[in-house]
């Protein structure tokens, strides 16, 4: 297992739409295992493969709660609803929040790493987090969707409330 390197923006691979996963084999296991590192190393709740530069639909979410690590692979989202907002930021863009709103709820479709089909769904912080990282796989920044940027201090009064 080892860190990768975060990409940031403008590189063009965070503005792409990503190529299905084909094969489950050892090496998905090691990239998978390398990107949950990243992410803890560099604080993330989310990591994208396109953030560490690989062309492919794969993130992974942890919010550090019950639902543990969930590693999405050729995610799909079936369903939405409702409306939240709240502050986001991304590991692409280091230092820079924003207010996003997104939907409340979300009912996706993926594949864990074995190759096995699941659908989940999440609501609250949760939902936000795996819409961000599915956007990543779209090409599609968070960036494209603030509302407000947000100063150091603005974060950090909403994180008390």
């Amino acid at each position: 297992m080892a860190i990768r390197k975060i990409v940031t923006y403008p590189a063009d691979i965070l503005e792409q739409q990503c190529k299905p996963v084909t094969a489950f084999d050892k090496k998905l296991g090691r990239l998978l295992n390398d990107m949950y590192d990243t992410m803890i190393e560099f604080d993330g709740v989310g990591i994208a493969a396109p953030q560490i530069g690989i062309d492919q639909q794969i993130a992974i979410v942890d919010i550090d709660d019950e639902s543990g690590t969930i590693e999405m692979i050729n995610p799909v989202i079936l369903e939405t609803s409702g409306e939240q907002t709240g502050p986001e930021g991304c590991l692409s863009f280091p230092g820079l929040f924003g207010e996003v709103t997104r939907p409340y709820k979300v009912k996706i479709e993926a594949y864990d790493r074995k190759g096995h089909k699941y659908t989940l769904e999440a609501e609250e912080f949760l939902a936000r987090a795996i819409q961000h990282e599915i956007d990543h796989l779209s090409g599609v920044l968070f960036t494209e969707k603030v509302e407000k940027y947000l100063t150091e201090e603005e974060l950090e009064g909403l994180e008390q409330e």
